[in-house]
């Protein structure tokens, strides 16, 4: 799976639940996903809209009612579910907020090895400096990575590792992510 992928389905804060929850085997109709996942009726709506407009996830011709339609995972969103399952497992409960947020994961897969702020900002093309910072911050936080300064270079620069929960999070993506060279 290539990064860009990784950051459009994270863009939405209940896709990675969700296609987790698919690959899981609950059953796709939204009552069930709806449960299982925890998030609200609109949030939902607009993350399986996202999911569907990326090509992962499909409607199930010729079952479900048209108001209550059933969903499946296209050929490539197996893929992508499988990911999401292998990350759901390691995760702990208190860890889904963080991972809902929108740069959490790529930044992790980006953090395969101890990296400077702009070889993380090179790999994902798209991130601000602002939204990155962020990123990193709320994940220091949570002791998910670690910031070391170099103060022998001239200016001082930050280098980020992932640890703890954040690394195994970073190889579990690390398999499965590529990167634009």
């Amino acid at each position: 799976m290539d990064i860009t992928l990784l950051v459009n389905i994270t863009a939405r804060a209940w896709a990675l639940p969700i296609l987790a929850q698919l690959d899981a085997g609950t059953p796709g109709r939204q009552a069930p996903l709806l449960a299982a996942t925890g998030a609200g009726r609109t949030a939902f709506a607009q993350s399986m809209e996202h999911l569907i407009t990326i090509g992962l996830v499909e409607r199930n011709p010729g079952h479900g009612h048209p108001l209550r339609p059933e969903f499946r995972l296209t050929h490539q969103g197996v893929a992508a579910a499988k990911l999401a399952s292998q990350i759901n497992r390691v995760s702990k409960e208190g860890d889904h907020a963080l991972l809902r947020r929108s740069w959490t994961l790529p930044v992790l897969a980006s953090l395969h090895s101890p990296r400077h702020f702009i070889e993380i900002k090179k790999d994902l093309l798209s991130i601000t400096d602002r939204a990155l910072s962020q990123s990193l911050k709320m994940m220091e936080a949570r002791s998910w990575v670690c910031r070391q300064v170099d103060e022998h270079m001239r200016p001082p620069r930050s280098r980020y590792m992932a640890v703890g929960r954040g690394s195994k999070i970073s190889a579990i993506t690390t398999s499965a992510i590529t990167f634009a060279t």
